[in-house]
């Protein structure tokens, strides 16, 4: 799997460290990739919990990473299945780009406009202090939103996740700042989502 050129963009935002890498994998790489791991993945639609109610995600996932590598959310308790080689392959390219040796990956699949993932933050206790997310997109171009969580003057930031592109969330992100993929009324395709986290 041969690297590709990609351009970065990094967000000099407060309390942020935030970069983005257009078109880390190759048009071609995103094609087939996208495609392989549409129809090999185990997908799930997983019940979770918010605000005490339980109700199902609105989108399918899958989790993978090293044995014994669980993790949490929303009430929720993932347990990895082993690390496939194309998954591997993925992670060695996002390990030298993001300079960190991950252990695990949600995989997220957004089937249409009506699938999201609601605003959050990545600071769950097993992800340590700091923790880095590295997020790789195939398929479909959603829009992914990030607003400061105590400083409602700075404005929201607005990132197209464009096929084959990376994001990078480091620093003090997930202490300072919340995500979201919200839902579209427009006709958009498919699209699958990688992030790859580090588990204590």
């Amino acid at each position: 799997m041969p690297q590709s050129l990609a351009s970065v963009q990094l967000f000099f935002e407060p309390d942020a460290g935030v970069s983005l890498f257009q078109q880390f994998f190759s048009f071609p790489e995103s094609e087939a990739l996208f495609t392989e791991l549409r129809h090999a993945t185990p997908w799930a639609q997983r019940q979770i919990k918010i605000y005490g109610k339980l109700q199902a995600e609105p989108r399918l996932t899958a989790w993978y990473g090293d044995e014994a590598k669980r993790y949490s959310y929303s009430g929720l308790t993932l347990h990895p299945l082993p690390w496939t080689e194309t998954l591997l392959q993925i992670k060695a390219r996002v390990d030298v780009a993001a300079k960190t040796k991950f252990n695990s990956v949600l995989l997220n699949l957004y089937r249409d406009g009506r699938d999201s993932n609601g605003w959050h933050q990545d600071n769950e206790p097993e992800l340590g202090q700091n923790p880095i997310i590295a997020s790789v997109s195939f398929g479909a171009t959603r829009r992914f939103q990030m607003r400061h969580k105590f400083r409602k003057e700075l404005s929201k930031i607005d990132i197209a996740l464009n096929d084959g592109s990376l994001l990078l969330m480091a620093g003090t992100t997930q202490h300072f700042w919340q995500h979201q993929v919200p839902k579209t009324a427009k006709p958009v395709g498919q699209r699958i989502n990688l992030t790859f986290r580090v588990i204590q």
